[in-house]
């Protein structure tokens, strides 16, 4: 059955990510709980589908109070997902995209982009990480012989200060139905979400262990958690946009 070879790729490719990528996320999660102790911004980016992240760790049940997601609708699927996936390529737009953000050296950010070669991701963590800011991207090398000079001629993994590879295969569709030509089945958003927040919650242990403060919402649907995260969005509401 698919859903058995579905659940092979997703553990053989998690087994993978924790063997060869666990060094860069604990960088990042070192970085992350700098942020918490200087009262920063975590900020997370994608474009289309990989913009899904910045949904997955923000204003959540368990998540990190000082979690910032960058939506701009243009680039997200609600508004239209044909032409999101024209914008994604269009050099020029990154100061419009973060135009309303302010960031900095306290904080860091994190990119999506599973192929790491459209000129939007790029551009957005390149003029971000000039501003001082620590940048994080989450991509494939799945796409690095194979994204025709990346069309600019840069790949995302190049823009960040690290990189963490997502595993991804090419074209993220993981399985091949009998009689089908092409494959089907993503697997970015599962190894996306796994990386993200094994990051978030190695960085969250690290800052317990310092002493440091960590803003942690809770589920809005257990008792007292409404009131509790009433004081996060109070502390944050003024510099995270989308709250």
């Amino acid at each position: 059955m698919l859903m058995y070879e579905y659940k092979s790729q997703i553990f053989d490719t998690l087994n993978e990510i924790s063997h060869t990528q666990s060094g860069k996320i604990m960088e990042a999660a070192q970085k992350a709980k700098e942020v918490m102790k200087h009262d920063g911004l975590i900020y997370v980016f994608g474009c289309g589908h990989s913009g899904i992240l910045s949904e997955e760790v923000f204003y959540r049940a368990g998540g990190l109070g000082c979690v910032a997601p960058i939506f701009f609708p243009p680039l997200m699927l609600h508004v239209s997902a044909s032409k999101s996936s024209k914008l994604e390529k269009q050099p020029g737009l990154a100061q419009q995209v973060i135009e309303e953000y302010k960031f900095t050296q306290r904080d860091m950010f994190f990119c999506i982009s599973t192929s790491g070669i459209n000129a939007v991701p790029i551009e957005v963590t390149e003029t971000v990480r000039s501003q001082g800011v620590f940048t994080v991207a989450i991509c494939s090398s799945a796409y690095f012989d194979k994204s025709v000079s990346s069309r600019s001629g840069r790949h995302l993994h190049e823009a960040a200060d690290i990189w963490i590879d997502n595993m991804v295969p090419y074209g993220d569709a993981c399985l091949q139905p009998k009689g089908s030509r092409v494959n089907t089945t993503p697997l970015s958003t599962i190894m996306g979400t796994f990386i993200i927040n094994s990051i978030l919650a190695e960085s969250i242990e690290l800052a317990i262990a310092e002493g440091i403060d960590v803003p942690i919402y809770l589920s809005g649907n257990v008792l007292g958690g409404s009131e509790e995260n009433v004081k996060l969005i109070n502390r944050y509401s003024s510099r995270i946009k989308s709250l």
